[in-house]
């Protein structure tokens, strides 16, 4: 068949699974990320990496998307097992994880976004989509107030990352996830 693609076999996804989560947690780490090492933690070669990503921007697009569609796709999974605002704090939680994922990318995210093979626009219209909702949830039972609006949410937690990593105090970072969620709260 022309033009269709054969779906990927078991272990080629597993592979590139394995090669995901390794990338993931090497870039939260922080510093120079080596792609033989991503491999190696992986626990496959390097030939097998460059068959998934055959560059390091492929790569890091790659673990930004995955680490972008889990974190705007688990409000929906959040809100199904707790109440609105635990929720809220939950997903604020998995949010900063998110943030600090990409500080050992910024500098490849911030050529593709310049390139326009990744969009600002759209990372903050489904983060400020998955906000949306767990605000929502929370003012319709009471628990979060009904005049906050996503945007300014996102504009605090932005501010609360920011000054975390400029200070390297990661754990201010819950100690101002917990004062974000008290300002949301009813007065």
């Amino acid at each position: 068949m022309v033009g269709s693609e054969r779906p990927a076999r078991a272990d080629a996804r597993r592979n590139r699974e394995k090669l995901l989560a390794a990338a993931s947690a090497a870039f939260a780490a922080g510093g120079t990320v080596s792609l033989e090492a991503v491999a190696r933690e992986a626990g496959v070669g390097i030939g097998t990496l460059y068959r998934h990503f055959p560059t390091r921007e492929a790569l890091v697009e790659a673990v930004y998307a995955t680490e972008l569609d889990d974190v705007a796709g688990s409000a929906a999974a959040l809100l199904a097992e707790l109440p609105p605002d635990a929720a809220l704090r939950a997903w604020m939680r998995r949010y900063a994880a998110f943030v600090a994922t990409k500080r050992g990318m910024f500098d490849t995210l911030s050529a593709s976004w310049s390139a326009g093979s990744m969009s600002v626009s759209t990372t903050r219209e489904r983060i400020t989509g998955a906000l949306a909702t767990l605000l929502e949830a929370g003012a319709r039972d009471g628990s979060l107030r009904a005049d906050v609006e996503a945007e300014d949410v996102l504009a605090m937690l932005l501010g609360a990352f920011h000054s975390a990593v400029a200070e390297g105090a990661p754990e201010r970072t819950d100690r101002v996830l917990d004062l974000v969620l008290d300002a949301v709260r009813p007065r």
